[in-house]
């Protein structure tokens, strides 16, 4: 008898988790993939002095919504096997593991699983809110994209075809361990982001206006500053018939360091704007555009302001090779970018560039896609003394077939022909040309 009802009792249990379960809409979705890299010559150094690298690395992201109610719903996301093939195991504590930072001595991302999302969404009669580590940094077109997991409140309301946007961040608590012995304990020293948008959809596209105020005070106390940026962000993506065009300006302004009492020091003013438009003409199978994306260097003979221009990671990528932080974040290279060439680099977020963009490809089948680009660089601001603004010239083709509706493969190659920016302070120094090719298998899910 005694065996019966626990047995009745196991039955009754499994039936309530399975109801429990049932009631709740789960929806799972995500993306797998490896790629297989070689370059030939990341230092960009004489190519009789060569630094090259093969690389196979792969990444297992799940995001899981889960339905509790009309509603209301919790989203979580994890990343698991972020790392080299045959790479060192364990896990780099020194770093947060997203896409667009680099691991210079080449310690793994993620071995294992880590959750990088966690947030509640729920409607109420004046808007949705979103609560909790989710999407950061990205607005308009991937142009001056970031994108990471950041702690965040979002507010959300839809207004005919307007919807508004109000958000919170919070970057850096000055009570995290990890300060110990600078600012731990000081209610003012954490780092805010305050942001305010709007959205407008008509037929064919969708236009926004972001302003975004950043409060840094995570230099105090040590460096007895703090940074006040404001940031404003219009955007405009459309179709006209066969012709697809998107753009972006990125502003920023206010203080880069706002130095307090009884510091001598004078303020340095915020004075950086980036720009970026992208036209597609479609012709059956064909399609053929150009693209120009500008992000202002910082002038070294003005003390007194900041002229850096908006950063772009993993979003916007011109380039196969120059500039390609999904690449450089991988295969490795000096400042998270090309170069080392004469100690002359370039960081792969890709400020302090003009890069003028001709592209034109071709859908031989419904699966295959073509497609050649060529792209010059130059920089906005040399640095002192370097003889030369030109990054380079680069040549990409790159194939992708669509095996599956969900699974493709991709082969491309690129090559660069070296500025002779990265001379450096002496044109009697030599640069290398440098080439890539490498083969990417990717599963949406």
């Amino acid at each position: 008898m005694k065996k019966l009802l626990v047995v009745l009792l196991a039955l009754g249990l499994i039936a309530a988790f399975s109801m429990t379960a049932s009631a709740a809409d789960v929806k799972f979705s995500g993306q797998y993939y490896v790629v297989g890299t070689y370059e030939n010559n990341r230092s960009l150094n004489d190519t009789n002095a060569t630094n090259s690298m093969a690389d196979f690395y792969t990444r297992t992201r799940v995001q899981t919504v889960f339905g509790v109610a009309e509603g209301l719903s919790l989203t979580t996301r994890f990343d698991a096997l972020e790392k080299w093939w045959g790479g060192p195991s364990g896990e780099d504590k020194t770093n947060s593991r997203t896409s667009q930072n680099i691991v210079s001595n080449r310690t793994p991302y993620q071995e294992n699983i880590e959750f990088e999302q966690a947030y509640v969404t729920f409607n109420t009669a004046i808007g949705q809110f979103a609560v909790g580590y989710q999407d950061a940094d990205t607005w308009g077109t991937g142009f001056g994209d970031t994108p990471c997991s950041r702690p965040r409140i979002k507010f959300t309301a839809p207004i005919g075809p307007i919807t508004l946007l109000a958000i919170y961040e919070k970057v850096t608590d000055s009570n995290d361990p990890a300060l110990l012995n600078t600012n731990l304990g000081m209610a003012d020293a954490d780092w805010d982001n305050y942001a305010l948008a709007a959205i407008y959809k008509f037929k064919g596209g969708d236009a926004g206006l972001l302003y975004k105020f950043v409060n840094a005070a995570n230099p105090r106390p040590a460096g007895n500053y703090r940074v006040k940026q404001h940031v404003l962000a219009p955007y405009l993506k459309a179709t006209f018939g066969p012709v697809y065009v998107e753009g972006e300006v990125i502003y920023l302004f206010g203080k880069a360091m706002a130095y307090e009492a009884p510091a001598t020091t004078a303020d340095v003013d915020a004075a950086g704007w980036g720009a970026y438009v992208k036209a597609k003409m479609n012709m059956g199978p064909a399609y053929f555009g150009a693209q120009v994306g500008f992000s202002s260097g910082d002038d070294p003979t003005t003390a007194d302001k900041n002229e850096q221009g908006p950063n772009s990671s993993v979003s916007w990528s011109p380039a196969l090779i120059f500039g390609e932080a999904n690449v450089k974040t991988w295969i490795g290279g000096t400042n998270n970018g090309s170069g080392n060439a004469s100690g002359a680099s370039f960081n792969s977020n890709k400020y302090n560039l003009l890069v003028f963009n001709v592209f034109g490809g071709f859908n031989p089948t419904p699966k295959l896609n073509i497609e050649a680009t060529l792209a010059t660089m130059t920089a906005d601001k040399e640095p002192t003394n370097y003889v030369s603004d030109k990054y380079g010239t680069e040549f990409d083709v790159v194939a992708t077939y669509k095996i599956y509706d969900n699974l493709s493969y991709m082969v491309g190659a690129g090559y660069l022909w070296t500025g002779d920016y990265f001379k450096g302070t002496n044109s009697a120094n030599t640069v290398g040309n440098d080439y890539l090719v490498l083969n990417k298998l990717t599963l949406n899910f």
